[in-house]
């Protein structure tokens, strides 16, 4: 099994490795894939290169500072 995750970057190590045990037995547990073939896989992208809508998650963040 492959999942691969996607969140904006700025996140510790920590949370991330409790997302990657929870994703990983999760795979094992619903879809019975076997643990140890299991590859997750957390890609970090940078605020500046996600958006929602059509405002970019850094001017997303900047506009709520402003308040």
């Amino acid at each position: 099994s492959f999942v691969n995750v996607k969140i904006l970057d700025g996140r510790t190590a920590e949370p991330k490795k409790r997302a990657v045990k929870v994703i990983a037995e999760s795979m094992v547990e619903i879809v019975g894939a076997n643990s140890e073939s299991t590859m997750v896989v957390v890609e970090e992208i940078s605020r500046d290169r996600w958006a929602r809508g059509s405002v970019i998650a850094s001017d997303r963040i900047a506009d709520s500072n402003d308040n």
